[in-house]
């Protein structure tokens, strides 16, 4: 056992060292005091370890929050996605298919039903779980209300291609010549040279350069309204009334195979390539009317060019050469 050291004090009285006695109640003071101390010091340590040092439960309910925020960033981010996939379904819906049979687009606010915004996946790092399943769910449900809203439209162009079968056949949709490279036109819709005068003139349509006698077909169904010589240009035309205000006119042909008041069909044969009236060269000029006004002939082949092959075209009818005509 270890022996209890005593202490001692010079006393200047007596001019001798002395035995220092501490009272009983003194040192309960002192014991307490210590006591107290230690205390507050394991207070102050426990609480910089609860401040500064995670527990190992509590090591592992951060890093699973870590890990179920980065989940919502992704699947908020999947959701982002899909909502710009719809974005384009819904503009091809507007913009393409409602176009051709001139149906009111939808407006946003019955697309979406509310306000849809994307979110910022960094946002997640300040939300609560129930805050961010709650974000999550708004979004789902407002994609789920844009597809169903598509899926009414799509059911209502059905019924519009059901009901306007005859006007899709009628709109003009494919070239007046067989010209599968594309190497037959020769000159296209604006401002051009005119090969007589030599002057810059508006060009009101499609030049088709091809060999006299080449068939030339009716680019829709219709009603022959002319069919005769047009002593001011054109020679011998034929010009289609094909409803919906729809006209084509078909010019410079050799001979005429259409009657006025005749039914066509598209694709039928109604006269051949010529270089009749106010023509350079045999060719055929083309035109498109739409409630009287003459519109650029070459966005009207949707039915027989591909993606490329359109692109193609409309290139080539933007050159600024001289017309045949």
């Amino acid at each position: 056992m270890r022996e209890r050291i005593s202490k001692y004090y010079y006393n200047t009285d007596t001019h001798k060292f002395e035995k220092v006695q501490v009272s009983p109640k003194k040192r309960i003071l002192q014991g307490l005091g210590f006591l107290a101390a230690a205390i507050v010091s394991a207070i102050l340590v426990v609480a910089v370890a609860f401040r500064f040092l995670d527990s190992p439960k509590e090591k592992k309910m951060r890093g699973d929050m870590n890990e179920l925020r980065n989940q919502y960033a992704q699947l908020q981010s999947r959701i982002n996605n899909l909502g710009e996939t719809i974005h384009e379904l819904e503009e091809r819906d507007n913009t393409v298919y409602r176009g051709i049979f001139e149906s009111a687009p939808l407006p946003d606010s019955i697309r979406y039903g509310k306000t849809y915004t994307i979110k910022d996946a960094s946002e997640y790092a300040y939300m609560k779980p129930d805050e961010m399943m709650g974000s999550i769910r708004e979004a789902m449900d407002v994609l789920n209300n844009r597809i169903h809203v598509q899926r009414r439209s799509y059911d209502t162009l059905e019924h519009l291609v059901s009901s306007k079968e005859e006007m899709l056949h009628s709109i003009p949709a494919i070239q007046p010549i067989s010209n599968k490279t594309l190497n037959h036109l020769a000159s296209g819709f604006g401002y051009r040279i005119d090969p007589i005068y030599k002057t810059v003139k508006m060009h009101t349509g499609l030049d088709f350069a091809a060999p006299t006698g080449t068939p030339i077909y009716a680019t829709g169904n219709g009603r022959v309204s002319e069919a005769n010589y047009d002593n001011s240009g054109y020679g011998y035309h034929v010009i289609l009334d094909h409803g919906y205000g729809y006209e084509t006119l078909y010019g410079h042909m050799v001979r005429i195979q259409a009657r006025p008041g005749q039914r066509v069909n598209r694709g039928e044969v109604i006269g051949w390539v010529g270089s009749t009236g106010k023509s350079t060269g045999p060719h055929l000029h083309y035109e498109v009317m739409k409630n009287g006004h003459k519109i650029d002939p070459v966005h009207f082949f949707f039915n027989d060019l591909t993606a490329a092959e359109y692109e193609r075209m409309v290139k080539i009818s933007a050159a600024g050469n001289q017309s045949f005509d």
